[in-house]
């Protein structure tokens, strides 16, 4: 009886290693499904007027200008 315990075990413990072996993360767990890559932000504005620099040197002619043509 002891025997048929012990063969029972063995073999749960082979069809859980065989099933963790084959499995793509290698573990006993399911596996997560793949992240999605963040969007990525562009570097810099894409309308003239979101942009703080543009805006600063339009300001800064605004300022300085004394009415002659550009």
């Amino acid at each position: 009886m002891v025997f048929l315990v012990v063969l029972l075990v063995a073999v749960v413990v082979v069809v859980l290693v065989m099933r963790a072996a084959a499995s793509p993360g290698g573990g006993l767990r399911s596996p997560r499904p793949p992240r999605r890559p963040r969007p990525q932000r562009p570097t810099r504005p894409l309308a003239p007027d979101d942009d703080p620099e543009f805006l600063r040197e339009l300001e800064r002619r605004a300022k300085r200008d004394d009415g002659s043509p550009t």
